[in-house]
């Protein structure tokens, strides 16, 4: 048996945060000495190091009390089962944290880019790149080209590929953009990453990605000169991975997917759910 301070000493846990769960419910002292002090044997130490471990993965006390209620029925499955179930919202949740932050991140550098023209002559205003819209043109001097070196287009055309395939429909929206539409499943993580890799070799895009209850909305604006390189590049949606498409959207055209996919997870919690499984 142990006491409160040596079972600190042991779990990492203080002994003001043992008496808090203690409160709560979370861990009781096996027994008390006829002094009054608390006292913890190895089941108690278990149980703790389960609370530790559900904590690290992100788990509120009112989930880990929810789990120690299925952990008191002295069965692992039905453990293992609820806690995978937490993980793996808990996954779809920071990849949807990961897409937001992607996507505003690409939207400070391309404000920020946008910021480094002259300032007008005078007060902020109508044309002042500080009241400069979120889904402004590209530059004008922007050249219709892509410096992405020739050995790295087969890698970028394959994430592009792999990417449209899960998009639900793909249709040209007003003013001439292309609108893609995602849904929930996609990973917004790697959407963010791809947009900010093609914005980076392809200035003349400028992409505005909406995360919102429905799933995902992509749209793309480009120079009419360009048409035929957003074409061959988002033209591709509904196609199966590695095939090879042409074809520019006509205006109001909508394009089916043929096939879904499951997509990423991510890294750090998917080796949780692997090792939970």
């Amino acid at each position: 048996m142990l006491t409160i301070g040596q079972v600190a000493q042991c779990t990492g846990f203080s002994a003001s945060t043992l008496r808090y769960y203690e409160d709560l419910g979370l861990v009781v002292p096996t027994a008390r000495t006829t002094a009054g002090y608390r006292m913890y044997d190895g089941a108690a130490l278990t149980r703790l190091g389960f609370i530790a471990r559900a904590k690290r993965l992100g788990c509120s006390l009112q989930e880990i009390a929810d789990l120690l209620d299925v952990w008191d029925g002295r069965q692992c499955a039905p453990v293992q089962r609820r806690l995978l179930d937490l993980v793996s919202e808990k996954i779809r949740a920071t990849q949807h944290q990961i897409g937001e932050l992607g996507a505003f991140a690409a939207q400070l550098r391309n404000a920020a880019a946008r910021m480094t023209v002259p300032p007008v002559d005078g007060a902020c205003g109508p044309g002042c790149a500080c009241l400069a819209p979120e889904m402004a043109p590209a530059p004008a001097d922007a050249p219709i080209a892509c410096t992405l070196a020739p050995d790295e287009l087969p890698t970028r055309r394959a994430r592009w590929e792999a990417m449209l395939a899960n998009g639900r429909t793909h249709a040209s929206a007003p003013g001439g953009r292309l609108r893609i539409e995602f849904d929930e499943g996609i990973d917004v993580g790697e959407l963010a990453r791809l947009l900010d890799d093609e914005q980076r070799c392809c200035a003349f895009l400028t992409f505005a990605l909406t995360i919102h209850a429905r799933g995902v909305t992509l749209e793309v604006d480009a120079p009419h000169e360009a048409a035929a390189i957003v074409g061959a590049l988002f033209g591709q949606l509904g196609q199966k991975p590695r095939a090879r498409s042409s074809h520019a959207l006509r205006p109001g055209e909508v394009v089916e997917p043929a096939r879904d996919v499951v997509r990423a997870e991510c890294d750090a919690l998917d080796q949780v759910v692997r090792a939970i499984r």
